[in-house]
């Protein structure tokens, strides 16, 4: 069997983005409908700079893409899937409202997974005497910042078009199955696939909180004071804190591709079942129309990569 290209995904609105090295396709559906489709060629920045394929430099690299590709093909889909929201408007995002866009995203990001559950575990750590030396305070933090994420996944699965966004993921994921499996790209291969899948973005966030437990732990015990009041010494620790999201994503994304590769191994089972776990918190079961959805973006992708004609 050839090797398989690497196709990742996201949910958009009304549809689905697939991404592959040398291209990114986004397929919606629009109101009547019909399919919306955008195919563009795609040069990754590891093209310009091959250095960044290096093992622990590419995962902040893929971290840095996914979230501008993510934008981007939200940007899109919005403007296919309700046009009558978008009149008026280009409908796409110019590269300084992109780049506003990921600041106020990372800004959202540091607040919610770095900032407040430091904060927390200083509190209980300076209550039962676990201070930033020890690991029961990373434990405490990391607890923190997972309850965080799940209470956020709950909350915005309340809403309706949210829902449709998680069905569309689930189907992402069963169209991706059924190209690893080498089966014929319809609708009734993917069917029978589960929404669930070991390298999913879900997953990955979810142990990149795990992972940052580990090497927060291993780094802080090292850190000297910095300052002589308490508040402003924690305050400073969590701007510490934030250049180290960068070398946690590139350890994660190791981690990540090593569990794809031995997926059948017993322990990366175990390693990787709470990552999917939370998956059935942002995967749905989708109707045939939207796994057809999934599987254009899926043909596009690979009909670049192949240097097909797209149809």
């Amino acid at each position: 069997m050839a090797e398989k290209i690497a196709v990742g995904g996201q949910a958009v609105l009304e549809g689905v983005m697939m991404r592959s090295p040398k291209a990114m396709a986004v397929a919606v559906r629009r109101p009547d409908g019909s399919l919306a489709r955008l195919d563009e060629p795609w040069r990754g920045i590891t093209e310009r700079f091959p250095i960044l394929k290096k093992p622990f430099l590419r995962g902040t690299v893929v971290l840095v893409e996914s979230l501008v590709n993510g934008l981007q093909a939200l940007s899109y889909s919005a403007k296919e899937a309700f046009p009558e929201e978008e009149e008026g408007s280009s409908g796409k995002l110019s590269d300084f409202e992109l780049g506003l866009t990921i600041a106020f995203a990372f800004v959202v990001a540091i607040v919610l997974f770095v900032a407040l559950p430091h904060g927390v575990a200083y509190v209980i750590g300076e209550r039962f005497g676990m201070p930033i030396e020890t690991l029961a305070f990373h434990i405490i933090d990391g607890i923190v910042k997972i309850s965080v994420l799940v209470l956020y996944i709950l909350a915005i699965s309340l809403m309706k078009d949210i829902r449709r966004v998680f069905q569309y993921h689930g189907a992402e994921h069963m169209s991706i199955h059924t190209y690893e499996a080498d089966e014929e790209l319809t609708v009734e291969n993917a069917r029978k696939y589960p929404t669930l899948h070991p390298r999913c973005g879900t997953a990955f966030l979810l142990l990149v909180l795990v992972v940052s437990v580990f090497l927060f732990a291993a780094v802080f015990p090292f850190m000297p004071t910095l300052a002589s009041n308490k508040i402003l010494n924690q305050a400073l620790y969590v701007f510490i804190k934030i250049p180290l999201v960068f070398p946690l994503a590139g350890m994660t994304y190791e981690l990540i591709k090593w569990g794809d590769r031995h997926r059948t191994n017993p322990l990366v089972k175990l390693i990787i079942s709470p990552g999917l776990a939370l998956q059935k918190l942002t995967t749905r079961k989708p109707s045939d129309d939207q796994i057809e959805v999934a599987l254009a973006a899926l043909e596009m992708a690979l009909a670049r990569e192949t240097d097909k004609n797209v149809r």
